[in-house]
């Protein structure tokens, strides 16, 4: 099982328009530090599927059916605004699973072009593909939001963004899971108060206590948390992800 990390930035992306600081600054001198909108590509066996559609060029990155289908966290824009491009491919069609959301994003139920939106998960529900098994798990976001856990191969990966904390009924059914990796949100550097809407590094480190992971990688990184991190060392276990890094 291989899980590569397509894009790792919160919805400002890195670097932020318009910013001057050091994190943003390094971004523009260096292809390599730039953060794209978080999203991955699980493989394993046959079977390849995108989780999220943030990214703006899925149709250039992705030939007609060289990937199974999407798996959807949530329907924000920086998440998914790629779809409102696919859609309008022909010849074949692409499942999209996801939360259940009576809005979605834009028009995007209204017409949904070669993309099938009939098929939300319910919360735990696990699904099969070939030699990958997929569990939906409920996130706290301001958005009807899920987390994956994916398993193939002998191996556990939970994908938990976007996110502030865990709800007490998935980090349970976690806990009880062998976890060879945990990739979590964590958007901003340490907070005097917590934070409403996504994990600060206080957070993120604490879920990641409560879970045990062999290893966790923190994604959905904004820059100011870049920016703390060139001055700060994170536990030997946590690393930080990098757009094109494979789990």
């Amino acid at each position: 099982m291989r899980l590569t990390l397509l894009g790792t930035a919160d919805a400002r992306q890195v670097p932020v328009y318009g910013c001057e600081c050091s994190a943003c600054a390094a971004a523009h001198a260096d292809p390599r530090l730039r953060r794209r909108p978080c999203s991955a590509l699980i493989e394993c066996g046959d079977q390849r599927w995108l989780i999220d559609s943030g990214l703006t060029d899925l149709t250039e990155r992705f030939p007609p059916r060289s990937f199974n289908g999407i798996l959807q966290t949530h329907y924000h824009a920086d998440h998914a605004q790629g779809l409102l491009h696919l859609r309008w491919g022909q010849g074949l069609v692409i499942p999209v699973h996801g939360p259940v959301d009576a809005e979605g994003l834009s028009d995007l139920y209204k017409h949904p072009g070669i993309l099938d939106f009939s098929q939300p998960f319910a919360a735990f529900e696990t699904r099969q593909w070939g030699a990958l098994s997929v569990t939906a798990l409920p996130l706290l976001h301001s958005k009807p939001t899920l987390g994956y856990l994916l398993e193939g191969d002998g191996r556990r990966i939970a994908y938990l963004t976007d996110t502030v904390g865990l709800p007490d009924h998935t980090r349970i059914f976690l806990q009880r899971q062998t976890l060879d990796a945990v990739v979590l949100d964590c958007s901003m550097p340490p907070q005097p108060q917590a934070p409403r809407n996504h994990n600060d590094l206080n957070l993120a480190l604490a879920c990641i206590a409560e879970l045990q992971p062999d290893l966790a990688v923190l994604t959905h990184i904004g820059h100011t948390l870049d920016v703390w991190l060139q001055d700060n060392p994170l536990p030997a276990h946590v690393i930080v992800a990098r757009d094109g890094m494979v789990v």
